[in-house]
């Protein structure tokens, strides 16, 4: 799958070292998929070359094969020295369907969506250390959850999550009409203009939670609003702890948990300010609040993905 998570996990792939992109498997021209990548509305243009090439396009001078099999079991990806299967369909996303990529001699899929229960789904620096090396399936998650994950584990390992409800406001998606029109998936809400209206949504991102940190499972519960930007999503957790805590204290606690992917500023920053961060999540110390009423807190804390 070449599409919105396709595209930008290839544009990130340029610059890791000892990962190379051998072949994608998309049902779309590849003179379609080629101007995708070179030209991007919400990401700006591509740096470097993209030239469309016989059987594919060529990405600064190395050659990417493109195929169009509608069934994974068909790809052989052992051709093209392919050993992990980036999964970003969206329409192989449970464990079964998956795996067909193995058929065609991929050893690893990494499934860019939830997974559900029979495979691991893994937050990077949040819980990759549940992998042993004998996976052939996993579940990366969803771009909620990897920003929620890594907020409330700081939370629950510094002072206990007792429960929580989340919201994410997020940008709108290519699954929203553009004009009012009948949604292909039934959904009354997603069938009107995703760019002039606030849209209510269902996500499992915080339920999902206890997949990633198993001390959660079955404490939070939330929902989402789909708004008028085309990239750029926050997370708010409203929380129960079982601690008493201040702004400072919680604050102090994200920016300790901080790392490579799990961000933290305390600058006044917009949704547009995070367009092309590397974080996974952005934590917002401005954001944070304490309610404290007869001795009983709710804390809210926020970030940016």
């Amino acid at each position: 799958g070449f599409g919105r998570i396709g595209r930008l996990a290839f544009r990130r792939i340029q610059n890791v070292e000892g990962v190379e992109v051998t072949r994608i498997n998309d049902l779309t021209d590849p003179v379609m998929l080629a101007h995708l990548l070179k030209y991007d509305t919400t990401q700006g243009r591509f740096d470097g070359t993209v030239e469309v090439k016989e059987g594919g396009f060529e990405v600064n001078g190395k050659f990417v094969k493109v195929s169009a099999e509608r069934d994974p079991e068909q790809i052989d990806w052992a051709t093209d020295g392919v050993e992990i299967v980036l999964e970003a369909t969206g329409f192989f996303a449970k464990k079964e369907a998956a795996e067909k990529h193995l058929k065609g001699g991929a050893k690893k899929v990494v499934i860019t969506a939830p997974g559900g229960n029979d495979v691991k789904t893994v937050v990077f620096n949040t819980n990759h250390d549940v992998l042993d090396g004998t996976e052939t399936v996993i579940s990366g998650a969803s771009c909620t959850t990897n920003c929620l994950a890594p907020m409330a584990k700081a939370l629950q390992d510094n002072f206990g999550v007792v429960e929580g409800l989340m919201t994410t406001i997020h940008a709108y998606t290519g699954d929203q009409m553009i004009l009012d029109g009948p949604h292909r998936g039934g959904d009354l809400r997603r069938a009107r203009a995703g760019a002039a209206n606030i849209v209510p949504n269902s996500t499992g991102a915080a339920k999902a939670i206890g997949l990633v940190i198993p001390e959660l499972n079955g404490k939070l519960d939330g929902s989402a609003q789909r708004v008028p930007t085309p990239t750029g999503s926050v997370t708010e957790l409203v929380a129960v702890l079982e601690k008493n805590v201040t702004v400072d204290e919680v604050n102090a606690a994200m920016k300790a948990a901080s790392n490579e992917s799990y961000g933290y500023t305390e600058d006044p920053i917009v949704s547009s300010d995070i367009v092309g961060m590397s974080y996974g999540s952005l934590f917002d110390a401005t954001q944070t609040k304490v309610l404290d009423v007869d001795g009983k807190q709710l804390v809210k804390v926020v970030s940016w993905y």
